[in-house]
């Protein structure tokens, strides 16, 4: 997932970057006009990623979450297991006694 966000950033961040270039290279605008737009895009830009990256703190969260419930539900079957096994054996142990 951490890779999968890694890569949309990157891929955004250098279109950006490929587009303002362009841009800058065929644009038929004053350099008022230029420097305006490419303010907005990179208004845009930041606006964009701060959104994926609060998603991305979101998604990482609930999958923290589910982990750590899946580890606990884990946990209490081995924990369950390892009783009924301690049970067994001491009901052994207790008939090589007699």
């Amino acid at each position: 997932m951490a890779n999968n966000v890694g890569n949309t950033l990157l891929a955004v961040v250098g279109g950006a970057a490929i587009g303002a270039a362009l841009g800058i290279l065929f644009a038929p605008d004053s350099g008022d006009k230029t420097r305006k737009k490419i303010k907005d895009g990179y208004k845009d830009l930041q606006k964009d990623l701060k959104s994926k990256l609060v998603n991305a703190k979101v998604d990482l969260e609930q999958t923290y979450e589910e982990l750590l419930s899946n580890m606990s539900y884990k946990t209490e079957d081995v924990i369950s297991f390892l009783e009924t096994k301690l049970a067994d054996l001491k009901e052994q142990n207790a008939k090589l006694q007699k």
